[in-house]
């Protein structure tokens, strides 16, 4: 009897791993999906290509402002409520994307879907890590965060190929199907694994603004070392994709499989880091070290070695290294705070974490002209990320508890 719920209980926490892991992959779809099929969308709206950025900023830009809002929104109402909320406004705004193809190809329409989309985002990657604080503990806690950074690594894979696929196979429109889909998928696995009825609490601001005084100078540098890599590593990935399109003349499904190796060594190691990292400081202290070493060195080879070999290497090594941390600042931050202030608190990185990936592409446009001076901003930054550690280890003691709980 006792091995039977042990069984059960092992294959409803792998369900549950999967459906918490939907989460970040449907935000990851909301504009990777897209870039293949821009081309379509503007020709059927009449759009012309300096459009392309404001489709994709239609949906990042609400996201990023709606995060904070829905994690201080779950700390009061419920993680699970709010989860279910933002899937249903993300159906609406997909619903409204589909829609806008077959009545007169509105623009507004739209772009008011994509804003919907934007909201419903809003409340998937940052509760889902919110979530997993609240159910799991020590090492099964580092387990499952350090999952959710592999299926963020594999929906960054998947999504520009699913898109690719989709442009061929269905009229552009139709392609937010996914969404819906995907959507029904996540609420039925949670109400298949997660208990729903969670209590109302009135959220306290004043203890709020207390834990921000007390662990903000050890949460706001680990919000920025996040954001940070983030932020230069995808920034670095769209120079990739760039050059390879315009040196090598490169595109669709094989410049796609060149993101293979960077992506797939930052989800290996994250896998890798995730299991490994038990309940105990010291060890998260080390990986995250590790990480911020194996992305700062390479940069600093760029330097002077920057053929497209070397590129694709050194890169590979440094997504790696972003593998092996951020399951750590994951951890860390989650492990930080109690239940009642976990979303919140989680919210903010998350928003920083949209940030960066967002911002990175648009500097690396600006700066794709001068190598050397791009290579050069890049090492600056990741020695910047390197000083932010050295500050926050420092600070850390009685910041966070004996164990990662």
């Amino acid at each position: 009897m006792n091995m039977t719920m042990k069984g059960l209980r092992i294959m409803t926490n792998k369900l549950l791993q999967l459906v918490i892991g939907l989460l970040p992959i449907l935000m990851v779809l909301g504009n990777s999906m897209l870039i293949p099929i821009l081309p379509s969308i503007e020709a059927d709206l009449h759009l012309n290509s300096s459009w392309s950025g404001f489709i994709l900023s239609s949906f990042t830009i609400p996201a990023a402002v709606v995060i904070p809002f829905v994690g201080m929104l779950s700390d009061r109402f419920g993680r699970i409520r709010l989860i279910i909320v933002s899937l249903w406004i993300m159906i609406l705004g997909s619903v409204l994307c589909v829609v806008s193809g077959e009545v007169n190809e509105t623009v507004s329409l739209f772009m008011i879907g994509r804003g919907l989309q934007g909201v419903g985002a809003a409340g998937t990657t940052p509760l889902a890590m919110a979530l997993i604080g609240d159910i799991f503990q020590g090492q099964e806690r580092s387990r499952m965060l350090g999952s959710l950074e592999v299926f963020n690594g594999i929906g960054k894979v998947v999504a520009p190929l699913t898109g690719a696929t989709l442009a061929i196979l269905v009229h552009w429109n139709h392609a937010f199907w996914v969404f819906p889909v995907l959507c029904v998928v996540i609420l039925i696995g949670l109400r298949e694994t997660v208990e729903t009825k969670e209590g109302y609490h009135k959220a306290d601001k004043k203890n709020m603004y207390s834990i921000l005084i007390s662990k903000g100078r050890l949460l706001f540098p680990l919000y920025a070392v996040g954001g940070i890599g983030l932020f230069l590593l995808f920034g670095i990935l769209f120079f990739l994709s760039y050059h390879i399109e315009n040196t090598f003349h490169i595109d669709g499904f094989f410049k796609g499989f060149t993101f293979i190796f960077p992506l797939g060594a930052m989800t290996i190691s994250s896998y890798w880091c995730g299991g490994r990292l038990k309940a105990d400081e010291e060890q998260g202290w080390t990986y995250m070290k590790c990480g911020l070493l194996m992305m700062s060195v390479p940069f600093g080879f760029l330097i002077f070695f920057s053929s497209l070999g070397f590129l694709m290497f050194f890169i590979t090594i440094s997504f790696g290294g972003l593998g092996l941390m951020l399951p750590v600042i994951n951890t860390f931050i989650t492990g930080s705070v109690s239940e009642n202030e976990r979303g919140f608190i989680v919210s903010i990185y998350g928003a920083v974490r949209f940030g960066g990936v967002a911002l990175g592409p648009i500097a690396y446009n600006l700066w794709k002209d001068d190598v050397l001076v791009m290579y050069l901003i890049t090492f600056a930054f990741s020695l910047l990320n390197l000083m932010l550690f050295i500050l926050v280890s420092k600070r850390r003691e009685g910041v966070f508890r004996p164990e990662i709980q």
